[in-house]
């Protein structure tokens, strides 16, 4: 018996080496592609005004969708934020998804809201839109008043009543930079195929806000949120890059991403079934194009920037964690049929199995690992040089490419000025890796769990808020 334990604690031990192996070599890949896409974009885009490029070449009009769901909190600095986007042509439709709290009032005393006769323009199902309010001061916001039906729900809703051909989907709690529509139009102008393109996601924690705009970056003071800085660099940003730069670009999150509202309408919207919508639709419009051999294009850009809320407690970042999970599996499997199959091109035959095997699968492989790891150190079968092996590839090259990505963060963006938020990244980079990445770990494991239970709710996200004239 004692022989087969072994022989299984090994097998484990060598299975998991190779994880970490493969997982670090796609990491280092994308890491590269990005880093050689990012020189190239800054390269093209140096002295581009785009603004004057936007007004230039007759944008699209864009309609900004935000879903709200007790976001009392933040939702009046948000929309205010919006409705100061430099964009020649855009309209805001805030959805309140059946609040509870006071994000209804609130909304209607910061705006001056009054019922207005708008018709919807598609008919993809959603639950009963009650009442439509346009605002008295800002003409181009409409807040849609409905049954609580969920994000995807809501999205569904307000693109029912958007009447542009571009859309804007986003959180309601997000704040976008300036110029972040221009920045995302342009790739419509400069490619008729764009079907979608997403934007950068960044931490707002502990950001000095101004009427809604960031006036200065900080880094979190709390350590929580500020370990999730590092990790949006990595995995959200860099990452992302390098999906596009190889073409693969397979998720846009759900917090900023702008569609053609034609295609979204034809493939039927936002999944309700899923907490992992945004993937969801991303997948669906390839799988789409891909079946009908149409071409297309699906995008990331790395400079337009949402601003969002971080969790900073361990309950609520592992209800995110664990509700992320979920979303992933789901996606995964309800469209398993794309995995290594080449009618999908590049997003079969590299991205789906690189999201199917080290992201979906990789949590219980990583757990297992460090189980395996510890018998083997503790039971003596392991050598110093098997050691060095497991720490390098799972800790070592983990910190070098977070190293990385906060290189290409520093030469490309420099949202962090202060001399002190840099050293303190890098700081973070060494120590997520001795705890921090082990608990995200098992909030993944939760995540497999409960999809396989096919749990679906979301989990109650609270949130701080942020006042204006003051850091959050």
């Amino acid at each position: 018996m004692s022989v087969d334990f072994h022989s299984f604690v090994w097998a484990v031990n060598w299975i998991v080496l190779t994880y970490f192996i493969v997982l670090n070599g796609f990491y280092l890949m994308l890491s590269l592609a990005a880093n050689f896409y990012v020189k190239r974009y800054y390269r093209r885009i140096s002295g581009m005004h785009f603004d004057d490029l936007i007004s230039e070449n007759e944008a699209p009009p864009i309609t900004l969708v935000a879903p709200a769901y007790n976001e009392e909190a933040t939702c009046v600095e948000s929309v205010r934020s919006l409705l100061s986007l430099h964009f020649p042509d855009f309209e805001v439709i805030v959805v309140n998804d059946g609040s509870k709290d006071h994000t209804s009032q609130v909304l209607r005393e910061a705006f001056e809201l009054y019922e207005a006769p708008i018709a919807p323009t598609a008919k993809i199902p959603c639950q009963p839109v009650e009442l439509v309010l346009r605002s008295r001061i800002h003409p181009n916001l409409v807040v849609l008043e409905k049954k609580n039906g969920g994000k995807a729900d809501a999205l569904n809703a307000g693109i029912n009543y958007t009447a542009t051909p571009l859309f804007c989907a986003m959180d309601s709690d997000s704040l976008l930079e300036p110029d972040s529509l221009s920045r995302m139009a342009r790739a419509f102008l400069e490619d008729s195929k764009t079907l979608a393109v997403g934007g950068s996601i960044r931490v707002v924690n502990d950001c000095t806000i101004d009427s809604g705009w960031i006036k200065e970056v900080r880094m979190p003071r709390r350590l929580l949120p500020a370990i999730q800085v590092v990790e949006y660099l990595r995995a959200f940003l860099v990452g992302r890059i390098g999906w596009h730069a190889l073409g693969s670009t397979l998720i846009i999150s759900g917090a900023f991403g702008v569609f053609r509202r034609s295609a979204v309408v034809e493939v039927g919207g936002y999944a309700h079934d899923t907490v992992g919508e945004d993937m969801e639709l991303v997948v669906r419009l390839h799988k789409a194009m891909r079946r009908q051999k149409r071409p297309y294009a699906i995008k990331f850009i790395p400079d337009p920037v949402a601003w969002t809320e971080a969790p900073d407690s361990l309950k609520v970042l592992g209800r995110q964690r664990d509700r992320w999970q979920r979303g992933l599996w789901d996606v995964l499997w309800r469209h398993k049929g794309m995995l290594l199959n080449p009618r999908y091109g590049s997003i079969g035959m590299v991205a789906y199995p690189y999201y199917f095997f080290l992201e979906m699968l990789g949590p219980v492989v990583e757990a297992l690992g460090y189980i395996t790891f510890a018998i083997t150190l503790i039971l003596g079968w392991g050598t110093g040089w098997y050691a060095l092996a497991f720490l390098t590839v799972a800790v070592v090259l983990g910190i070098a490419l977070s190293f990385l990505a906060l290189g290409i963060e520093e030469l490309s963006f420099r949202k962090y000025s202060r001399l002190s938020d840099l050293f303190k990244m890098f700081g973070l980079v060494l120590i997520e890796n001795f705890g921090y990445r082990q608990l995200t770990t098992w909030w993944r494991i939760k995540g497999v769990y409960n999809a396989i239970r096919g749990k679906k709710g979301w989990g109650k996200m609270t949130r701080r808020g942020f006042a204006s004239g003051s850091s959050s």
